[in-house]
């Protein structure tokens, strides 16, 4: 987005139905991504969210202000380029996957993750059809080949629009289930976000709050938001 005018040049921005889908016009003319590919997005909600953005800027463009431009860019000009990569990535969180690895101590914490993790856990079993296993420690012990080939069909299956999202939902809460879980509404994703800051949670209470970790887990936070209102958007 670097490469975009920075200042503003139109009057409307408007969300229209194109061949292929929708796009955004300003002032009539279609939206290009920064790599000059027309922005078609698969539903009227994106661009209308899209073009929401564009009328929002006032005398210069601020990417910051334009999540959703910025993820449709990505959807278009990087995952639809790499899509078996991306999925492939995703996939491989499968393996060593953060609701897998548990405490042994305190007691205190083994149960919380239990209590928190298990039903995650359970959820994937029964809805996507792959039972991962929990560990001990952090040393890596592989899953079962056959429930990771189920979770890697099912990440593959994603369009690039949804796939872009759900990067963000797999990479920062560091669990495929929970993404999936995230996409799929097994609870809240907010509800999600904190379920995969649990041992974070834990330090801050027998710790103390670092303040930098804090605003730095805002800012996940909300990336991670708009990442699952993206999702749905698809």
């Amino acid at each position: 987005m670097s490469e975009w005018k920075q200042k503003r040049f139109w009057k409307e921005a408007k969300a229209v139905e194109v061949e292929g889908g929708f796009s955004v016009h300003l002032d009539g003319r279609g939206l290009k991504t920064p790599a000059k590919t027309s922005l078609i997005l698969p539903s009227r909600a994106m661009a209308e969210a899209i073009a929401k953005e564009w009328d929002a800027q006032v005398e210069g463009i601020n990417p910051q202000t334009m999540p959703y431009t910025r993820s449709a860019n990505a959807a278009i000009d990087k995952v639809a380029n790499q899509h078996g990569e991306v999925a492939d990535m995703l996939a491989d969180y499968g393996d060593s996957d953060l609701l897998c690895y548990r405490a042994e101590s305190p007691q205190e914490l083994v149960k919380r993750q239990a209590d928190h993790w298990d039903p995650a856990l359970s959820w994937a079993e029964e809805v996507l059809g792959a039972r991962l296993e929990t560990r001990h420690g952090l040393l890596h012990s592989g899953q079962d080949p056959a429930a990771l080939k189920v979770l890697r069909q099912a990440v593959h299956a994603l369009d690039n629009f949804r796939l872009a999202a759900f990067q963000d939902l797999v990479s920062m809460s560091g669990s495929l289930v929970l993404g999936f879980a995230t996409a799929q509404n097994w609870r809240t994703a907010d509800d999600i976000w904190q379920i995969s800051r649990l041992d974070e949670t834990w330090q801050e209470e027998q710790w103390g709050v670092d303040e930098e970790a804090q605003e730095a887990a805002g800012l996940k936070r909300v990336a991670f938001l708009h990442a699952k209102s993206f999702y749905d958007i698809c």
